[in-house]
């Protein structure tokens, strides 16, 4: 009992501390100091949270800008299922792996059949190569302008507009220092879909 009360004693306090203070006090502090990003970043659409600008989502209609490449896979069946959080993973396949390069040499030839015009020189490795978490919102601002076309074409809107529009989803490296300039996938299409539904 001499040694039992200090332990018990000690544990109480680490718990309380470290177990509900310091969580509670860093809740709070990412309230006040990033509440858009401690709310989970929600992209809403007229009024219902549709996305998380932090994570990527699937788009593969002709009339939408697509997004990185997503290697994951169903965590029940283990079938390819892109955008899968849940099992964000990447492929694991090196460089030189026979598979992934079929795989990008496929990538490569649906985009060129897929957006008029387009040459394989003009593809970035951002559409064809997947990211370390699959799951990866961004795109190069070069992976979005050569997709511009084809979204023109399935939709009817016009090439200057979308222009306009991937440049307002358009983010600058993280604090001016960190990364590169990059066009959310998520918030580009969401402004497509407002443009062609109101």
């Amino acid at each position: 009992m001499k040694y039992l009360k200090p332990l018990i004693g000690v544990s109480v306090f680490l718990w309380l501390l470290l177990g509900l203070a310091y969580p509670l006090a860093m809740t709070g502090i990412s309230e006040l100091v990033f509440p858009y990003q401690a709310n989970g970043s929600q992209v809403k659409l007229n009024g219902r949270v549709v996305a998380d600008a932090q994570v990527g989502q699937f788009f593969n209609q002709m009339g939408y800008f697509w997004g990185r490449p997503s290697d994951t896979v169903s965590t029940t069946t283990g079938k390819p299922e892109p955008y899968n959080a849940y099992n964000s993973a990447p492929s694991n396949l090196g460089p030189t792996n026979k598979a992934l390069i079929s795989t990008i040499k496929a990538r490569i030839a649906y985009l060129e059949k897929t957006n008029p015009g387009l040459k394989a020189s003009q593809i970035p490795p951002d559409l064809v190569e997947g990211s370390g978490s699959g799951l990866d919102p961004y795109i190069s601002v070069q992976g979005a302008v050569i997709q511009i076309p084809r979204v023109a074409k399935a939709t009817g809107l016009s090439a200057s507009f979308l222009r306009t529009l991937v440049q307002q989803a358009t983010l600058g490296p993280q604090w001016g220092l960190f990364g590169h300039t990059v066009v959310n996938v998520t918030e580009l299409n969401i402004n497509v879909y407002k443009a062609l539904h109101g």
